[in-house]
């Protein structure tokens, strides 16, 4: 009973919590920031036929045909969806290295395996949410691509009925298959991230710089976004989900299959570099995100354990 006690005190602390509400508003700060990147990624990803390559591009043409504030279009969505999951993410990371190391120093492998274990809690539980502002996101775009079908949601609320009752339960965790083998894309990072973090602070208790929290940051997020990025196009696709395709395949293409088909038509269609359409887009969005992300979440969690007193393990930072 005391050990089980002394697992569940962990699991349910109030530094995990810390680290949890910190992580989603540093999250959510960071994305309204370059929200208009990841507007220009997801089009670049999921609408084949067009033209425009270039990140700049791909804005002025979304403003020139859709309006000044449709880079922002879906922002609402997105950021609930952001914050239940960086929250999820955090939390189970933070708990599930409490629980694990007990005092002890954590390696890179390690962190690894703490960071693909907190991912898949948060695929399984936040994927109906990115389902949905996918969807809204691109609600009322241009698309150059006659394959795609037109939404009409009035909602997040909406969205998530709409799509039980003409698709079934089961389409609320479309992409769940890329994005269970996502989960290697925050475990790089944050093993990345934490490596680097101990390597600059040599095992001394000391906060980093700003700068320094922001280059390991997105040097992080850098390496596993480049890595993980053709199945990152396939989980938008899959989340989308609005592709006409023949019966008999979207029958039969389910799960691992039609991961494999989406990845093998993309290359049919546009070559290996169509695997990476919009990388570009993706890291200018992702890598600034991430880094202001990581450096709000340790400025929050650092100034709210000062205030309330509390002292950090060496684990946990």
């Amino acid at each position: 009973m005391g050990s089980q006690g002394f697992q569940l005190g962990e699991v349910f602390s109030y530094e995990s919590l810390v680290h949890a509400v910190a992580g989603a508003t540093g999250s959510v700060t960071a994305m309204t920031v370059f929200f208009p990147l990841d507007t220009a990624r997801l089009r670049l990803q999921v609408d084949e036929k067009r033209t425009a390559r270039s990140t700049p591009a791909i804005l002025a043409e979304i403003i020139k045909e859709e309006g000044l504030l449709a880079p922002y279009r879906g922002w609402f969505p997105v950021i609930c969806s952001l914050c239940c999951s960086n929250f999820v993410y955090f939390y189970c990371f933070h708990s599930v290295k409490a629980t694990w190391l007990r005092g002890q120093r954590s390696t890179p492998g390690k962190d690894l395996i703490i960071g693909i274990v907190a991912g898949v809690v948060n695929v399984l539980v936040t994927t109906p949410l990115w389902v949905v502002n996918t969807r809204l996101k691109l609600q009322g775009a241009k698309f150059r691509n006659e394959d795609i079908q037109p939404t009409h949601y009035r909602g997040i609320v909406d969205a998530l009925v709409q799509i039980v009752q003409s698709e079934g339960v089961s389409a609320l965790w479309n992409g769940t298959c890329p994005s269970l083998l996502l989960v290697l894309n925050p475990g790089i990072q944050f093993m990345i991230y934490e490596a680097l973090k101990r390597q600059l602070r040599r095992g001394v208790l000391q906060e980093l710089s700003s700068l320094e929290v922001f280059v390991i940051g997105a040097v992080a997020k850098a390496v596993a976004t480049t890595v993980t990025y053709p199945l990152q196009t396939v989980q938008s696709i899959l989340r989308f989900g609005q592709h006409r395709q023949q019966r008999e395949q979207s029958k039969l293409l389910s799960s691992l299959r039609s991961v494999t088909y989406l990845l093998i038509n993309r290359v049919r269609r546009s070559g290996i570099l169509g695997l990476f359409k919009g990388l570009e887009a993706k890291l200018l969005q992702t890598v600034l995100t991430a880094a202001l992300m990581f450096l709000l979440y340790e400025k929050i969690a650092a100034a709210t354990f000062r205030v309330m007193g509390v002292k950090q393990p060496l684990t946990s930072r």
